[in-house]
């Protein structure tokens, strides 16, 4: 029996009162799952109401979604808000993104059925409650969960939102013709149905401990408008100009540039939006965006600002605006192509199946995670707290996720002596091994100081090995999309090494870690899969 199946059959016997909340600790603990993911399992699954305070009420926390003090707040008031998002969007729905900078511009119009609290917590959103064990909308074995709709909730259109649209966002998205970003993120859906038109049921292939991962988030969650798109719409058209349920309606989108918003005013909050409309304009730099927010205070709000500390403090210094640091779950981290991207095999590059002559040898990815800096590229190109180690792993502000004991060194002598011992011959500058030279490609987006630093310091490590390193930047909306005939794209990867930020769409990170599982190759980009997403 696996282990995730030992886990599922603790929780049942939890939930059916055969096992103690301190017994199914004791035997998630020795399955290796930590304190912290336990108590979130038990509370996700209704199984923390065991001790609550006699009288409380259980699903308090999950019933309705924070105001986060907007009491007595005046739709509109707030006037214009100036967004420079310098990665600039390229579509608006939310199905087809495949990058944050696409993702946050499609949530002002598009949205899930539940969203998560900085602390993982559920809260609905076009759902009227969020399902659990405790409330009997998610079934006693997983294999189902149960979401009542809000009443009177319309499109910006004017028409009524229903369980329908739930079904056919599904239908949607794991239709190939659609060459949706989320599709695999989906996959472990049976079926969604329509129990009436306030109530959706999905079913799952298996059980999921993680049932609340789909349609929820504003990374992969949205709705789409089933009276639009099922009527012969054109979805390029749609992904420019979006009929949403949120907060907001776009008036104006030129993608790669600008998006204008005005208020929905069919939104079913009386008191929201607070800005009456919003402008997002992209391109340029992060430094630039930084200079216009901090020291010139021409635009109100700056995103992404991968801009060295010592700069950002100097402009912060102007006091025009304020630095806002917040730790979160992204992780900038370089992935490897174990493919070879320059063997062409029947009109593709970085076929699965052809290994990468440089990178396919153990002791030179050994030897470059060696002669990685952390500590400088997080000190100085970061807000990394001097003296204190970077971030080790790939998931980041989950508790129960943290491996203590992942750790990294820096040390140039010992990734040479493996390179050494694996037969990588130093031809003058160059390392070669059976007439291979040690060259490699690494690409990541431009127009972006910290990641062009990091190239730089990682191209002068890796010399200092005998590899010969080129380095690739690519215009972010080139870099992210997903356009099958793109061949600059982080999906194709015609290169050896990308460098990027990614992170976890919700508090179960199971669709995220997939991304480093391949399936014996179903789980790759290729072109007779149309470059599909990696899940």
């Amino acid at each position: 029996m696996s282990d995730y199946e030992q886990l599922r059959n603790a929780l049942f016997d939890l939930r059916a009162g055969h096992l103690s909340r301190r017994g199914f600790m004791q035997r998630a603990l020795a399955l290796g799952i930590t304190a912290p993911v336990a108590l979130h399992l038990l509370r996700i699954t209704g199984a923390a109401a065991q001790d609550a305070t006699p009288g409380a009420p259980a699903e308090a926390s999950l019933a309705a979604a924070p105001t986060s003090g907007t009491e007595g707040q005046t739709r509109g008031a707030g006037g214009e808000l100036k967004i420079l998002q310098w990665q600039a969007p390229t579509t608006l729905n939310m199905q087809l993104a495949g990058s944050f900078k696409d993702q946050l511009a499609s949530c002002l119009v598009t949205e899930p059925l539940i969203h998560f609290l900085p602390d993982g917590t559920p809260i609905p959103c076009l759902a009227a409650e969020v399902p659990s064990q405790e409330n009997g909308l998610v079934a006693a074995d997983l294999s189902s969960v149960t979401y009542p709709l809000l009443e009177g909730v319309l499109w910006s259109d004017g028409e009524p939102f229903t369980a329908n649209d739930v079904v056919f966002t599904w239908q949607w998205v794991i239709d190939p013709a659609n060459q949706a970003a989320t599709a695999s993120l989906y996959e472990p859906i049976a079926n969604v149905e329509a129990v009436d038109d306030l109530t959706v049921k999905i079913t799952f292939r298996e059980p999921q401990l993680g049932w609340y991962s789909y349609f929820s988030s504003a990374q992969s969650g949205g709705i789409l408008p089933q009276h639009i798109l099922a009527a012969g719409a054109d979805a390029a058209a749609f992904a420019t100009q979006p009929i949403g349920t949120g907060p907001y309606v776009v008036t104006s989108f030129t993608p790669n540039d600008n998006v204008q918003y005005a208020m929905n005013e069919r939104y079913r909050e009386p008191n929201k939006p607070f800005f009456a409309t919003v402008n997002l304009k992209g391109g340029g730099d992060a430094t630039s965006a930084a200079r216009a927010v901090l020291q010139t205070g021409e635009w109100d709000f700056a995103w992404n600002l991968q801009v060295e500390p010592k700069l950002l403090r100097s402009f912060e210094g102007e006091g025009k605006g304020n630095l806002v640091i917040v730790p979160g779950t992204a992780v900038e981290f370089l992935t490897l192509n174990f493919s070879d991207p320059n063997k062409e095999v029947d009109g593709q590059k970085s076929e699965w199946q052809t290994p990468n002559p440089v990178l396919g040898d153990k002791a030179v990815r050994q030897a470059l995670a060696l002669a990685v800096d952390r500590q400088t590229i997080s000190e100085q190109f970061y807000f990394g707290p001097p003296g204190e180690p970077p971030a080790s792993n790939i998931l980041l502000g989950i508790a129960g996720a943290t491996s203590p004991n992942t750790t990294w060194e820096f040390d140039l002598d010992k990734a040479n002596a493996l390179l050494d011992e694996a037969g990588w011959v130093l031809n003058g500058d160059l390392r070669e091994k059976d007439g291979v030279p040690f060259r490699l490609t690494l690409a990541t987006t431009s127009q972006n100081e910290v990641r062009q630093k990091t190239q730089q310091l990682l191209k002068s490590d890796w010399g200092k090995l005998g590899a010969d390193i080129q380095l690739l930047e690519i215009e972010a909306s080139v870099f992210f999309d997903t356009s099958a005939g793109n061949d600059q794209n982080m999906y194709h990867m015609y290169w050896d090494i990308s460098e990027y930020a990614w992170s976890p769409a919700g508090p179960y990170p199971l669709s995220y870690m997939l991304r480093w599982v391949s399936h014996d190759g179903a789980n790759i980009p290729q072109a007779d899969n149309g470059w599909a997403e990696v899940d």
